[in-house]
């Protein structure tokens, strides 16, 4: 015995960038919580029509960085300075051993391994949190089995209500994406 699919939401297609420009901001002003647009192609002015809010994926990729740079110094003021201190102090009365007449705390020297680690955080948090934002990686998508969407990498423009919507009603709903000025307008299932 097989379930019957479950609706995923509503989608509608569309011709042109100013097309898609106009039925987003339609659908922003109408409330709309659950909804993307898909585009062939970077619509400048999109995100903006959509209400899309900046993300904080900057601020947690700058702390990552920040917490790079001060594990890179810590290790090394540790194991240059204060570990070889009291070292120095327990087994040669406190004479400290200096290599090539630098002093314990170098920092200049120590830049390097700072820069690298600041680096390093900061880009595997960076491509980490965006996989976590994203909420990838997601083996399947009810889009990806459509295959009218399948244009949507080609000359199409799509928006998709989503069922789990408050607002979303598939009469009113579809009868709301007609009077945008959509070509087509079709079920997405779930299966």
């Amino acid at each position: 015995m097989t379930a019957a699919p479950r609706v995923y939401g509503l989608l509608a297609e569309f011709e042109t960038p100013a097309q898609i420009m106009a039925a987003a901001t339609a659908v922003n002003t109408a409330g709309y919580r659950f909804w993307d647009c898909h585009t062939p192609f970077a619509v400048h002015g999109l995100d903006k029509a959509m209400g899309v809010k900046r993300t904080i994926l900057p601020v947690l990729v700058f702390g990552a960085g920040l917490t790079g740079a001060t594990i890179g110094f810590c290790l090394q003021a540790f194991t240059n300075a204060a570990s070889f201190s009291i070292w120095a102090l327990v087994w040669v009365a406190g004479y400290p051993f200096l290599i090539s007449g630098k002093p314990l705390m170098s920092v200049p020297a120590w830049v390097p391994v700072i820069f690298e680690l600041t680096i390093l955080l900061a880009a595997l948090s960076a491509a980490g949190l965006m996989l976590l934002l994203n909420g990838l990686p997601r083996l399947s998508h009810p889009l990806l089995a459509n295959a009218r969407f399948r244009r949507a990498t080609d000359d199409r423009f799509y928006v998709v209500i989503e069922a789990k919507d408050p607002k979303f009603l598939r009469s009113k709903t579809e009868a709301f994406l007609k009077s945008l000025g959509a070509k087509h307008i079709e079920i997405v299932e779930d299966r």
